[in-house]
């Protein structure tokens, strides 16, 4: 956390008008980290610190801004072309290719929401709410985040204001080839649970499943899909702050602790990923990858499917055939049988 100390004025040590140093760094970091490990009042941690409740507020939101302002960046990136191989790679071993990892919501309870705003804000459970909307892989890294839509709404309304879909629609995500069940696609998917619409862009379990296919597939389906409620399981064992009701008023302030939560929870997976139990570096699996959309054009010159797009989109049409493509109920349920048939494939002899 040096960065945030480096570039931050409040974070370094200062002499008051009478002479005598301020509070060190390291105190303002640690006052910080415990409000945001453990969940609790700035005031708990006042006698321990040697510093005033104002203070280690103070020193919370200057920590999560400097966070968030050094490290964004790197640990809430989009996937890079080594990032997507290894989706896919991951995705493909769980009998899923072109899975780009599991989607869903979290609520947050807003315990200090003002009484104007309360109805906007509550949901079924009756409190106030904001909710977080993520994306997250096997290893728990979450690759994306959106937060901040009142908790009145569901999924599908979070999901018609969130930027998950910007890059595909403006022609800038890495181009996604895969083969399943003898097909040849081009557009990666998520799986998700059964409140999400049938686009060709989300997998979705069967509910109450008679054949022996169907069984296998929301089998793992379901197993697959839980990689983000494990993710939002394990934030906030690690922060306790964002899983107890929240006692701010200001609703940005809220935003940036949860983005500078996930931020360090992608630190500490990056950290530990080795530790995992039955982890494999896939390095070597991403220069297959690589290779294998390392293409021949007619002219004799390489090209890479995994390549970043920098220009927008040509013109409105291109924007409304990428956006119909997304949402293809047809797609999505040719997808869907040629999942069923590869899964029953790779596993009916382990069933």
């Amino acid at each position: 956390m040096n960065k945030p100390i480096a570039t931050d004025r409040f974070f370094q040590q200062h002499p008051d008008a009478a002479g005598r140093l301020g509070m060190s760094p390291i105190q303002k970091c640690t006052a910080a980290m415990r409000v945001l490990a453990y969940g609790t009042s700035a005031d708990l941690h006042g006698e321990y610190l040697r510093m005033s409740a104002q203070v280690i507020r103070k020193s919370v939101i200057k920590f999560v801004e400097g966070v968030i302002s050094n490290f964004r960046a790197e640990y809430l990136r989009k996937p890079t072309e080594e990032d997507m191989a290894a989706l896919l790679h991951i995705g493909e071993q769980r009998g899923f290719p072109g899975m780009m990892g599991s989607i869903d919501c979290m609520h947050w309870e807003w315990k200090n929401c003002p009484n104007a705003w309360a109805g906007q804000y509550a949901g079924r459970s009756g409190t106030p709410t904001i909710i977080l909307e993520a994306v997250a892989s096997q290893d728990l890294w979450i690759w994306h985040a959106f937060f901040g839509t009142p908790g009145s709404r569901n999924d599908i309304n979070v999901l018609d204001q969130s930027p998950v879909f910007d890059d595909i629609l403006e022609g800038r995500a890495p181009k996604v080839n895969y083969i399943v069940n003898g097909r040849e696609r081009n557009m990666g998917y998520y799986l998700t649970d059964s409140i999400y619409p049938q686009w060709a862009a989300f997998i979705k379990s069967i509910p109450a499943p008679q054949l022996r296919k169907h069984q296998l597939f929301a089998q793992h389906q379901e197993a697959a899909r839980k990689d983000v409620e494990r993710a939002f399981g394990v934030l906030q064992a690690r922060f306790a702050f964002i899983k107890r009701p929240c006692l701010i008023w200001d609703r940005d302030i809220m935003g940036k602790i949860m983005i500078a939560c996930i931020i360090m929870h992608n630190m500490i997976v990056e950290d530990e990923r080795s530790n995992y139990l039955n982890y494999h570096d896939p390095t070597e699996f991403i220069e297959d990858r690589l290779r294998q959309n390392t293409r021949r054009s007619e002219d004799g010159e390489e090209t890479n499917d995994f390549v970043y797009s920098t220009n927008r989109i040509a013109s409105l049409a291109s924007y409304m055939r990428t956006r119909s493509q997304l949402r293809n109920r047809e797609d999505h349920s040719s997808l869907l049988h040629d999942l069923i048939e590869h899964i029953w494939q790779k596993f009916e002899d382990d069933n």
